[in-house]
C-alpha cells in the first residue's frame, strides 16, 4: 500500500493483477485498485473529479479526466473516510499511475490532492536487472 497526504487528506492505494481477465497472447493486463480517501481535517471536503496520469513499460502515457470517481462526488466529513475499487488495463506487463483529485472545501475553495504514485506489476513479469 501507498499513501501520499495532502491538507490533512490521506489517499492509499492497493493494487492486484486480475490474472483472470488478462491475457500475455493478447498484451492485454488487467488490475484492479483500490483507493482509501481519509479526511483528518477540520471540515467535510466534496472530491469533485480526477486526473489520472497511466503509464506502462514503453513509456506511453494516457491521461484520464473527469467527474468524480466510480460515478459519484462524495462528501467526505472530518474524521471519515470513503472508499472505492476500480480498474485499468495495459498492452504491457508493468506500468505505474498517479495522478490527483480536485476537492472543495466546506468554504468553496478548491484545491488538489495527491494520488500517490503506485507500481502495476504482473506476477508472471520477469523482473528487470539495472
Amino acid at each position: 500500500m501507498v499513501t501520499a497526504i495532502t491538507r490533512d487528506i490521506s489517499v492509499s492505494v492497493e493494487t492486484s493483477f486480475l490474472d483472470d481477465q488478462s491475457s500475455h497472447e493478447e498484451e492485454y493486463y488487467v488490475w484492479a485498485y483500490r483507493i482509501s480517501i481519509v479526511n483528518d481535517g477540520p471540515s467535510d471536503v466534496q472530491l469533485l473529479s480526477r486526473h489520472w496520469k497511466i503509464s506502462d513499460d514503453q513509456g506511453r502515457v494516457q491521461e484520464v479526466q473527469g467527474d468524480g470517481v466510480v460515478g459519484e462526488q462524495p462528501v467526505i466529513a472530518p474524521g471519515s473516510s470513503y472508499t472505492y475499487s476500480s480498474g485499468t488495463p495495459l498492452q504491457t506487463p508493468s506500468g505505474f499511475m498517479h495522478g490527483s483529485y480536485q476537492m472543495r472545501g466546506q468554504d468553496g475553495e478548491l484545491f488538489d490532492i495527491e494520488i500517490p504514485a503506485f507500481s502495476l506489476d504482473c506476477p508472471y513479469n520477469a523482473p528487470l536487472v539495472h
